[in-house]
């Protein structure tokens, strides 16, 4: 099981074990001790000194959510930033969302609370292997599944891209486009978003043919739309004024 011994003080990886040294983030209250955590003993056994979190209601409210996947997110990033590894970092949660967007069944894998913390593990430690996910990573992974944090896993990869983008001064622009943009499309709109916000802008694009026409972009808490749809709403709305 993992052993936990309540600290403060960041500590070299080795724990004694063999293992890389993982910081389990504070639990899910206010408190924001950070745990040392070393991999002893078997998962799911009752040996002394063991720490068994138990079962987690993944129907939580969505605030309750994000904030656990911030902590574990900002724990891997600061261990991966200390260790240079923030570029391998950064494939590895890129790799995770396209993972997660890609297969309904994984989504429902982490979700379920029928399943065991066992099956997720295993199921998460085989797609951490096909991705050749960073030790840092994968470690970190273990771990939310040991706890049964698997079901944040889609807003931890979300957060780790806005902390590395972040780090290197950049900013995420969620994209809705009614049809695929051009190479020359994107390009286009990232240097007119820079030219507003003056940082490098990166943009995270889905496609939604409901739109019609246009374009929604979402950059912090600016939305601009201007599809064909919101368009065509105001002119309803406008004309139900008029009648």
């Amino acid at each position: 099981m993992w052993l936990i011994r309540g600290s403060r003080k960041r500590v070299p990886p080795g724990c004694g074990v063999g293992k890389p040294l993982l910081m389990d983030p504070a639990t899910d209250g206010a408190a924001q001790t950070v745990f040392e955590v070393c991999a002893k003993g078997t998962p799911g056994s009752h040996e002394p000194g063991a720490y068994d979190s138990g079962r987690v209601d993944v129907s939580e409210p969505a605030s309750i959510s994000l904030g656990i996947a911030a902590r574990y997110a900002s724990a891997l990033f600061d261990l991966a930033r200390e260790g240079g590894a923030l570029k391998a970092l950064e494939a590895d949660a890129t790799a995770l969302s396209e993972t997660l967007a890609a297969s309904e069944e994984l989504r429902g894998v982490i979700a379920s609370p029928v399943i065991s913390r066992e099956d997720q593990g295993r199921v998460i430690a085989a797609i951490g292997a096909k991705l050749g996910l960073n030790t840092l990573t994968a470690n970190t992974l273990a771990l939310m599944a040991d706890k049964r944090r698997l079901f944040v896993l889609p807003q931890f990869a979300t957060q780790l891209t806005d902390l590395i983008a972040a780090e290197k001064g950049e900013v995420t622009a969620e994209v809705t486009a009614a049809r695929a943009l051009t190479a020359a499309q994107s390009k286009k709109l990232a240097e007119t978003l820079k030219a507003r916000v003056g940082k490098t802008v990166k943009l995270k694009t889905t496609v939604d043919e409901s739109l019609i026409g246009g374009l929604v972009v979402k950059l912090g808490s600016t939305m601009i739309d201007t599809s064909v749809k919101a368009k065509l709403a105001a002119l309803q709305n406008a004309m139900k004024e008029v009648g």
